[in-house]
């Protein structure tokens, strides 16, 4: 079973794929944390989300290789985020088709998956070309994961609704 939560930036995707994963896991679920720390807000960021799982969780820190991670774990696994994900990727020097090609070998595995990505697609055009590419990939790849799961999530003001 695969499942994705999409929704803008403190939409509440995050608490409601937690609670999802939660309810729907016969066993302790991992937690996929791929966010890197840049600076002390991003720190913060973190330190939040871990209070809010406290224990629920086996945490994996992975900010590139999430293939690989996923791969060889026998319980459900939530990635969050996506978003950040693929910051890391950009930043690290891959580019869109080692995203893809990611996205597609997890797509393919047996595993329960819930993702978590953040909705940036509603927004105007950036003046930058990083910025552009992000967009550009995560559109892609938020079509890729929601083609290839069972059910998708739209979240706003802490309300996720099922759209597939």
């Amino acid at each position: 079973m695969k499942t994705l939560f999409i929704g803008g930036i403190k939409s509440g995707k995050s608490m409601n794929a937690q609670e999802y994963i939660l309810k729907n896991s016969l066993f302790k679920p991992t937690y996929l944390a791929t966010t890197e720390f840049v600076d002390a807000g991003m720190k913060e960021r973190v330190d939040a989300h871990i209070q809010n799982r406290g224990d629920d969780f086996v945490t994996l820190e992975e900010p590139l290789k999430i293939y690989e991670a996923i791969k060889t774990n026998k319980n459900p696994v939530l990635v969050e985020c996506v978003s950040m994900w693929i910051n890391n990727m950009f930043y690290h020097g891959l580019n869109f088709e080692d995203m893809q090609k990611e996205i597609k070998q997890i797509l393919e595995l047996e595993q329960t998956i819930v993702f978590v990505l953040n909705d940036v697609g509603c927004g105007v055009i950036p003046d930058n070309k990083l910025a552009r590419d992000f967009i550009d990939a995560s559109g892609k790849l938020s079509g890729l994961i929601a083609i290839g799961c069972d059910e998708v999530y739209h979240t706003i003001a802490g309300i996720s609704t099922r759209i597939k």
